[in-house]
C-alpha cells in the first residue's frame, strides 16, 4: 500500500472527488468541492491541511518514512503528551474553535480505538491496522453513534428501523442496513466510523451491536446534509458560517456491505458500553482545547466591540467581559489540569484523566458566553449595512455619518459585529451552542453520573464520626 502521510489542500480537495453519494435539498451533488454550499469550508480545510507541515504538527512515521500529523501520535511519554496538545491547540487556533470535528478530534478516537484494541478480541488487530491506515493517510473522519429520532419510547426490538442494523453475516463481513445521526462533517470526510448508541446497548438486541469503519463513497451509503448555515447572496458576509459550517448530516444504509477486516466489535453489548469511555479520552482532551479557544474568540469579539461602540469604560460592561475571561481562563486551566492528571493505560499509552464535569461546566458556560456577548453587543447586532451598501455611493456617507464607531469606520465595525452575529445571533452560531450542549452527552444525565460514580468514602467517614458524638464543650 503507498502512502503519502499528511495531507496537503490540494490532495484534500482530490480526495473528495471520489463519487460518495451526497445530497443537498433534493439534489445529488456532483463535487462537494466546487459546489457553494461546500466550497467555503473546503478551501478553508485545504488552508489548514497545507498549515500542518511543521515540526509542531507531524512527526516522521517509524514504519513508512512519511511525515504524519500528531493527531495520530500514540503518545507514550508524558512529552508526547504534551507534544499532542500543542497540535491540538494549533488546530483549533487557526479555525477559531468553531471545528467542533475538526480531524484532529476523530484522529484521537483512533487513538483511542488503538489503546482499547487488547480488550476486542479477534477484533483488535483491525483496531491496530485501522489506527494505522488512518495515520499514514492522514484521513479526515466522521463518527455516526446517534439513532434516528423515530419513537424513542420504544426499542428497536419493536421496531428495527429504529437502529442500525446487521441484516446478513458472511464469512467475509456482513451487511448492514437503517440510519445513523448526527454524522457531523460528513460531506469533507474520507471515512465514517460507527458504533453503538448508548441508549440501545443496555437493551441487549446484538444485531444492533456494532462498531465498524467504512469509506464516505462505500455502494449503499448515502449522505443527506441538512440546510447550509450562512446566507451568501445578499452582500452580508459570515467569515465564519462561510468557512467552518462542518455540516450536520443522516447517513442512510441500504444494505451495504462492511468487510470482515473493518469490524471492530460484534454482538457484544457490555464490551460496547465499556468501550464507549475507553476511546475517548484523547479525543475530549482535544474538545477541551478548542472550547477553550472558541471562548477566547468570542470573548476577543466582545472585547473589540464594546470598544467600537465605547463602552468598554462603563463598569457593568467590565464586569460581562470579566466574566468572560473568568469562563476563558477556567477553560484554560481545567484543559491543563487533565494533562496534568495524566495516567498510563493497559496498553502503555500517555492518558489525559478529564472528568464528566468538564463537559458540563462547557455545557453551561458557552450559552453564558453566548448571553453576554448578545448584551454586549445589544441592538448593534442586528443592524449593519452589508458590503453591497458600503460599495453604495449614495448610501455610504451617509453610513460613514452615522454608523461608524468610536474610532473605527463603518465597513470595520459593521464587519466585526457580523463576526459577532456568527457567533451568537445566526444559524451559524445557533448551531454552535446546541453542539456545544449536546455533543459531551446529555447534560442531565451527566450531573446524575458525576454525583452516583463520585467517591465520597472518606469526607462521609469523617461526617459519621463527628456526628456519631455530643461535640464537647
Amino acid at each position: 500500500m503507498t502512502t503519502q502521510g499528511a495531507l496537503t489542500g490540494s490532495r484534500y480537495r482530490e480526495s473528495l472527488r471520489d463519487g460518495r453519494e451526497v445530497w443537498l435539498d433534493g439534489k445529488r451533488i456532483d463535487d462537494v468541492t466546487t459546489h457553494p454550499a461546500f466550497k467555503g469550508t473546503v478551501d478553508r480545510f485545504a488552508e489548514l491541511y497545507d498549515m500542518q507541515h511543521n515540526d509542531v504538527m507531524t512527526f516522521v512515521s517509524p514504519e513508512t518514512g512519511n511525515r504524519v500529523s500528531k493527531s495520530y501520535l500514540l503518545p507514550r511519554t508524558y512529552e508526547q503528551l504534551k507534544e499532542k496538545y500543542a497540535n491540538s491547540q494549533a488546530w483549533m487556533r487557526n479555525s477559531w474553535g468553531q471545528l467542533g470535528r475538526s480531524p484532529d478530534y476523530m484522529a484521537n478516537i483512533t487513538v483511542g480505538l488503538y489503546d482499547f484494541a487488547p480488550e476486542l478480541g479477534e477484533f483488535g488487530p483491525n483496531a491496530v491496522a485501522y489506527h494505522r491506515y488512518c495515520m499514514e493517510n492522514d484521513l479526515a473522519l466522521t463518527h455516526a453513534i446517534g439513532d434516528p429520532q423515530i419513537d424513542r419510547s420504544k426499542t428497536p426490538l419493536d421496531d428495527p428501523d429504529l437502529a442500525l442494523r446487521i441484516v446478513e453475516e458472511r464469512a467475509d463481513g456482513i451487511v448492514v442496513r437503517g440510519a445513523k445521526q448526527l454524522a457531523t462533517l460528513a460531506p469533507y470526510s474520507h471515512e465514517v466510523f460507527c458504533y453503538l448508541s448508548a441508549s440501545f446497548a443496555r437493551r441487549g438486541a446484538s444485531e444492533f451491536v456494532i462498531w465498524f469503519a467504512l469509506p464516505m463513497n462505500t455502494p449503499g451509503l448515502k449522505t443527506v446534509c441538512r440546510e447550509p448555515l450562512g446566507d451568501h447572496t445578499h452582500g452580508h458576509s459570515h467569515p465564519f458560517a462561510r468557512l467552518y459550517d462542518e455540516q450536520d448530516a443522516m447517513l442512510f444504509f441500504e444494505d451495504v456491505f462492511v468487510p470482515r477486516e473493518r469490524i471492530f466489535l460484534l454482538h457484544d453489548g457490555e464490551l460496547a458500553m465499556r468501550g464507549l469511555g475507553r476511546i475517548t479520552p484523547w479525543a475530549s482532551y482535544s474538545s477541551h482545547v478548542r472550547f477553550q479557544e472558541r471562548m477566547k474568540t468570542a470573548l476577543g469579539v466582545a472585547a473589540r466591540c464594546a470598544d467600537a461602540i465605547g463602552v468598554s469604560g462603563f463598569r457593568n460592561i467590565q464586569e460581562m467581559l470579566g466574566e468572560m475571561t473568568a469562563i476563558v481562563e477556567l477553560s484554560r486551566l481545567l484543559t491543563v489540569a487533565t494533562e496534568a492528571q495524566h495516567k498510563v493505560t493497559p496498553a502503555g499509552l500517555v492518558q489525559p484523566v478529564g472528568s464528566t464535569a468538564i463537559g458540563y461546566f462547557s455545557a453551561m458556560s458557552s450559552g453564558r458566553v453566548a448571553d453576554l456577548l448578545r448584551k454586549i453587543t445589544a441592538s448593534g447586532l442586528l443592524m449593519q449595512p452589508s458590503e453591497g451598501d458600503l460599495e453604495s455611493a449614495e448610501l455610504r456617507p451617509l453610513l460613514d455619518r452615522y454608523m461608524r464607531g468610536k474610532d473605527i469606520g463603518a465597513a470595520e465595525k459593521s464587519r466585526l459585529f457580523r463576526m459577532a452575529w456568527d457567533l451568537v445571533g445566526g444559524g451559524f452560531g445557533q448551531r454552535q451552542e446546541l453542539y456545544e450542549y449536546l455533543h459531551r452527552g446529555d447534560p442531565s444525565r451527566n450531573l446524575i453520573n458525576l454525583y452516583l460514580r463520585y467517591d465520597r468514602g472518606e469526607v462521609d467517614e469523617r461526617i459519621g464520626k463527628l456526628i456519631s458524638a455530643p461535640i464537647p464543650q
